[in-house]
């Protein structure tokens, strides 16, 4: 009698069941897909019913050839891949190729990855669900026909090298439009005025200016120095008293477990690391760690998710944990219960917590690294503070009014009475405390502080707000989010400046062409509309080639007409009154893969290039007083992919080239002998690291202060 074949995607997700299961079994790891559309051509044959044409790769040929072997001589091939989508896909491609009998394989499932959930997982065992098959090839469908048919033209029409996907597209959107909006922001000027009250021997407090004439005031109300410089001097004459004092309790409630998205946001936020980086650290967590040189375990449940579920046995172990550690105040009378709102959330069947809620961060510290951690103790205490009772903060309201009842002011205070679930999960809680006083109080004004502001852009999206936009027009699912992100990165649509997404160039002008002529393609209802029915496809409810078929007839005639109509000259090239340095034609503005340059209008036969100014003209070379360390002629300032960089002036007999340092103003608190400063990876992300590299190698992704 043979063994039993258990296949996953991972080799450390094997590692991990393989210590959970007897002799009986065999482990085996298909890393990751191991069958695909084609690279080299579209793979799809639109006139047969959109037919997928899947092959294995060189790469992975050797794999699937064991794995075929291995099957063959098993008594059970049991396909154990994730729960999404994505895993069955991945397990029914491995079925096809095996070619077995259907009564020698089953698919199971599980949420963590813990010897209890594996075993339970092995004694009901089913069948490949189709539908769910359909609606990961529909989305992979989709999205081949949306990135061949459009990055052509937009190679056409723009550059080379250029791509165009169906979420990445509306991400762009996004971001294009919040970086117009930056644009043609005008700022305003406004005042405030705060007071600083007292009374008798009680502390000192502020209070700012909210009414006059007994209408609340609007951000923009006081909007000069004059008028603000007018009531300064009305207030001087008058005395002030308390006309109303309210205290009420308010409850601060426990946050929902997490959930792709808010994991996503929560880890980019709290610790500045990229959603891919989140969400791998997360997998890692999921597929197994060895605690103090014991059997791996799987330390949380499945991350990509869009459910709030949690298991009973999780519930029961949470509430036991509160009541015993931190005692009867803290737990409530029932198990809290969440309704999931995320629109067609079936990706999998329950929220992301700890497998084992007594593997408390601290206790198993020593076995992660440091960012293992930070993701491990975010996962557990959101989870486990979910169960606790609410914080109950004591929120007061002082209001206070000038001796001739025009002008109002307002102080608020509030103090954590109790911490509640803020004991597990601290967020950010401000207390401000205000002295005891009572209504008729008769307050002293000792100085009054009126300040001016001007109001502010709109800010850049971050990979966490963006997420949060994405999740609200129902744009893309939990499996989605990091690959998009980290698309428009590559793609260098986008760059990061300061943790935020300031859109490239070149990403502004594709996402303008889409917009413009494809918007469908960029229209948030219809892309969370595709959403939807990829669900409906999952669920069975709707043919996958329906599907495609009402998209791709429309938007290949589209296609055809836009490729015939739009000029590439209309969208890249601007007239200039600059003369090209050889042949004295005119220089037109274009735009390249990495941004705008100048260039002969008499391409091909002229093929002059220059690198152009802010101004819009010919940029000299910028020259330094650095000397080349090779030839020892002096260095340039030139502008390159990812910005401007030091170059040798003796080009092209000297090919030296340099990164222009930006200094931070603070020193390297490891060697102590250098200067941390800004830095471009080669992906052309910024990091900030000490400039005695190599001698030194301490680097941060975030700004250090």
């Amino acid at each position: 009698m043979g063994k039993n074949l258990v296949i996953v995607e991972s080799p450390t997700k094997a590692k991990t069941i393989s210590k959970f299961l007897g002799k009986d079994y065999l482990v085996e790891s298909s890393f990751g897909h191991v069958r695909d559309l084609p690279k080299s051509k579209i793979g799809i044959d639109t006139d047969n019913n959109y037919e997928p044409v899947y092959e294995v790769s060189d790469a992975n040929q050797k794999r699937v050839n064991a794995l075929k072997k291995k099957a063959k001589r098993a008594d059970i091939v049991y396909f154990a891949t994730d729960e999404d989508r994505e895993g069955e896909a991945i397990s029914w491609h491995l079925d096809e190729l095996f070619e077995l009998p259907a009564e020698k394989t089953k698919r199971i499932t599980f949420h963590e990855i813990t010897k209890d959930a594996i075993l339970k997982s092995l004694e009901s065992p089913r069948q490949i669900d189709l539908n769910l098959v359909d609606a990961q090839q529909a989305r992979r469908i989709l999205d081949r026909l949306v990135g061949y048919k459009l990055s052509p033209f937009l190679w056409k029409k723009v550059a080379r090298g250029l791509s165009a996907g169906r979420v990445q597209s509306v991400a762009m959107r996004i971001i294009s439009e919040r970086e117009r909006e930056i644009e043609a922001f005008k700022e305003d000027e406004y005042w405030t005025l705060e007071a600083e009250f007292s009374h008798n021997s009680s502390d000192n407090f502020l209070a700012k200016l909210n009414r006059i004439d007994g209408k609340t005031l609007n951000k923009l109300a006081l909007n000069n120095k004059s008028q603000t410089d007018e009531i300064l001097e009305n207030l001087k004459k008058s005395s002030f008293s308390i006309t109303r004092l309210e205290k009420k309790e308010k409850q601060k409630q426990p946050p929902t477990p997490f959930v792709t998205s808010t994991l996503q946001r929560a880890g980019n936020t709290r610790f500045g690391y990229s959603t891919k980086q989140i969400m791998m650290l997360a997998q890692q967590l999921y597929e197994g760690i060895e605690i103090d040189g014991a059997e791996s375990t799987g330390l949380i449940t499945y991350m990509r998710t869009d459910s709030l579920t949690l298991s009973q046995n999780f519930l029961g172990q949470a509430r036991d944990y509160i009541k015993s550690e931190l005692g009867e105040k803290y737990l409530p009378e029932k198990a809290k219960i969440f309704k999931t709102k995320s629109k067609g959330a079936q990706e999998a069947h329950e929220a992301i917590r700890p497998t084992n809620v007594e593997l408390t961060p601290e206790k198993i510290k020593s076995s992660l690294s440091p960012k293992q951690f930070k993701i491990y103790e975010l996962i557990w205490q959101r989870a486990v503070a979910s169960q606790a009772n609410p914080a109950i903060l004591e929120a007061t309201t002082l209001d206070i009014l000038d001796s001739s009842e025009k002008y109002g002011f307002r102080a608020s205070g509030s103090i954590i009475r109790f911490d509640g679930f803020l004991k597990i999960y601290p967020t950010k809680t401000e207390e401000n405390f205000l002295p005891n006083l009572n209504e008729k109080d008769e307050l002293v004004a000792e100085k009054f502080l009126p300040e001016q502001h001007f109001t502010q852009p709109p800010a850049r999206y971050s990979e966490a707000s963006l997420i949060k936009i994405l999740e609200q027009y129902g744009v893309g699912r939990p499996s989605t989010y990091a690959p998009t992100i980290g698309t428009i990165i590559a793609r260098n649509y986008v760059t990061k400046e300061e943790r935020r997404l300031k859109p490239t160039e070149i990403g502004l002008l594709v996402s303008d062409v889409l917009v413009a002529h494809f918007p469908k393609i960029v229209d948030y209802e219809f892309t969370a509309g595709m959403e939807d029915e990829l669900d409906q496809i999952a669920l069975g409810k709707l043919e996958w080639q329906k599907s495609i078929d009402k998209f791709y007839k429309p938007f290949m005639q589209n296609l055809e007409q836009k490729t015939e109509e739009v000029s590439k000259k209309e969208l890249t090239e601007e007239a200039t009154d600059e003369k090209c340095p050889k042949c004295r034609k005119p220089m037109v503005i274009k735009m390249g893969r990495f941004g705008k340059f100048l260039a002969c209008s008499d391409y091909p036969e002229c093929k002059t290039t220059q690198p152009i100014g802010d101004d819009g003209k010919a940029a000299e070379p910028e020259k330094t007083d650095e000397k080349c360390e090779k030839c020892n002629s002096p260095m340039t300032i030139k502008r390159g992919r990812f910005g401007k960089f030091l170059a040798c002036s003796n080009y092209p007999e000297c090919k030296n080239t340099k990164a222009i340092l930006k200094p931070t103003g603070v020193k390297c608190p490891k060697c102590g002998k250098g200067d941390i400063v800004e830095k471009k990876s080669k992906a052309g992300k910024t990091f900030f690291a000490c400039d005695q590299y190599p001698d030194c190698k301490n680097a941060y992704w975030t700004k250090p202060t």
